[in-house]
Order: structure tokens, then C-alpha cells, then sequence
């Protein structure tokens, strides 16, 4: 899996957003206000994701390619990389993970309002 289609999966989960809110390097998508992935442009190979601490851990004892993921929460983010050494159906598995993740702690009205 690559960057665009990394962009393309993120962009067509429902009402998630791209946006710079940073700079024009650091690509994140969204949901009702909150992050669920960041793509660093200017490091196209990784995907950073929200998951779950147990299985966190578990992911990155199990996939060289998943680790701690840097300038984040390393209990509640993790880094992957597109380079081949995560399955492409696991990556996708993980964004939506990410993505019911942060929708789960939405405020109600929120979820209301996005129809979730």
C-alpha cells in the first residue's frame, strides 16, 4: 500500500476529513474534530494510527514494521510502514480501527449529529 492509497482508504471512510492543521508536511484525517491517522509527507512510507494499548503492544511485537509511534502517545499510537512489511489488509484492518476508535469517544452530540 502506498501513500495515495493510504489517502484514498482514509478519505472514504464516512465524514472523515484531510486537513494541515499544523503545516503543509503533516497530512491528518478526521473525524468529528479528532485525528484517527497522520501521514508525515515529508516521510511518505509510515502511517500513524490509534489503537487499542493491549494490542498495540501485541502488533508491535508481532510486525517488525509496527512500532511506537514518534511525537505521539506511544501507549495509544503506533507507526506503520507502507514499505511492504505490513499486509496491506492489516493496514486497512488498523486505519478503521482507529477511526471506531476516536468515533467511540466523540461527544454524543457529535455522533448525533455525523448520523454514528
Amino acid at each position: 500500500m502506498n501513500t495515495e492509497e493510504v489517502y484514498a482508504f482514509c478519505e472514504s471512510l464516512p465524514h472523515a476529513e484531510a486537513a494541515f492543521p499544523f503545516d503543509q508536511i503533516n497530512l491528518v484525517f478526521l473525524i468529528g474534530g479528532r485525528i484517527f491517522a497522520h501521514i508525515p509527507l515529508d516521510k511518505p512510507e509510515i502511517i500513524i494510527v490509534k489503537c487499542d494499548p493491549e494490542r498495540a503492544i501485541e502488533l508491535r511485537e508481532r510486525y517488525a514494521g509496527i512500532n511506537p509511534a514518534w511525537h505521539f502517545n506511544k501507549k495509544h499510537w503506533n507507526q506503520m510502514e507502507l514499505t511492504g512489511s505490513v499486509p496491506t489488509s492489516l493496514i486497512k484492518e488498523l486505519i478503521i480501527h482507529s477511526y471506531e476508535s476516536v468515533i467511540s469517544k466523540l461527544p454524543k452530540k457529535i455522533r448525533t449529529q455525523l448520523n454514528l
